[in-house]
């Protein structure tokens, strides 16, 4: 023997082409040199999300920003793919393990308008963009009076519609925001009582091979979040009860905060009618180990009250 040492080969970390999702999985990398000093690469997968422009509501199917990234991973191209945790169907993929799920950023939606201007400060008629029938349901049903209008592109092609005047306004996802380091053109914050967000929006999905049960071991000590884990397992749940896909008209945000008697979920969840008209609104909250039941049940009572006939196309 030559006493050599061999280091591991780097992780390959699979991911969507867009600047956002290649800052997402770069953070992820860092996370995890930082936590077990093992190198990573970054490999860029296009995915039918990406290369179709149509409107998301048009698409078939669900999985559209994540399948490409999990047959990659299948096919052994990589070895960890990295998701927005809002894009990945509900029902389990054969094969795929949900590892991590890293500590969540702020999971609120944000304007960015011209002038710096609020949502109450738009005037009527003033021209919202969003890509997402929940965001322009929700919008509609504030009566204020707002054109909206459909958009597809990444974050900075939505940007330039505001700053080349063709939109008044468009809505983002903060986090989004963040990890690109625009945050701090956002003009306002829309509170979750105006404006709930889509199930898991903030939170990151860390995939891997079930049967590479020691990678799948080292990705969760090494970036699993447990309060993040608890809320998004109760959105989705959520989510899943409905039999609503991630275009569907449906907001929720749980979150995990001290209540009478220890930690406790706080979950609240909106169906809407993508005209605004009409709205179903509900929360709720439980106990840390109930999150799924917790959304399956929130999911029930806001099918009782109607739901069902707001969502649309459902997921088969």
């Amino acid at each position: 023997m030559n006493g050599a040492i061999h280091a591991s080969p780097p992780l390959r970390i699979g991911t969507r082409k867009s600047a956002l999702a290649t800052a997402q999985a770069a953070q992820v990398a860092r996370a995890l040199n930082a936590a077990t000093g093992r190198d990573t690469v970054l490999v860029p997968v296009s995915t039918e999300g990406d290369v179709n422009r149509q409107p998301l509501v048009a698409f078939a199917g669900v999985g559209v920003f994540v399948n490409a990234l999990r047959d990659a991973l299948l096919a052994r191209a990589v070895d960890v793919a990295v998701h927005s945790l809002k894009d990945l169907p509900t029902a389990a993929a054969p094969g795929i393990a949900l590892a991590a799920v890293p500590a969540r950023e702020d999971p609120r939606d944000a304007l960015v308008a011209r002038d710096r201007l609020t949502l109450a400060e738009l005037p009527t008629g003033a021209r919202i963009g969003t890509g997402s029938p929940r965001r322009a349901a929700q919008l509609r049903a504030l009566g204020l009076g707002h054109e909206v209008v459909s958009v597809r592109g990444n974050v900075d092609t939505r940007l330039r519609l505001v700053v080349d005047g063709e939109l008044d306004a468009v809505v983002l996802a903060l986090a989004g925001l963040s990890r690109l380091g625009r945050a701090d053109e956002a003009t306002e914050l829309l509170d979750p009582l105006q404006m709930l967000p889509a199930p898991g929006q903030g939170a990151l999905a860390v995939e891997c091979r079930t049967e590479d049960r020691s990678l799948t071991k080292l990705l969760g000590q090494a970036l699993d979040d447990s309060a993040t884990r608890v809320a998004v397992t109760a959105e989705r749940t959520l989510l899943a009860a409905l039999e609503a896909g991630c275009t569907a008209p449906v907001g929720a945000l749980a979150e995990v905060a001290l209540g009478d008697s220890g930690e406790e979920v706080w979950m609240r969840a909106v169906v809407a009618a993508v005209d605004g008209s009409h709205l179903v609104r509900r929360s709720t909250t439980g106990a840390v180990g109930d999150a799924a039941s917790l959304g399956r049940r929130l999911a029930e009572e806001m099918l009782i009250d109607g739901a069902d006939s707001l969502i649309g196309e459902r997921v088969p």
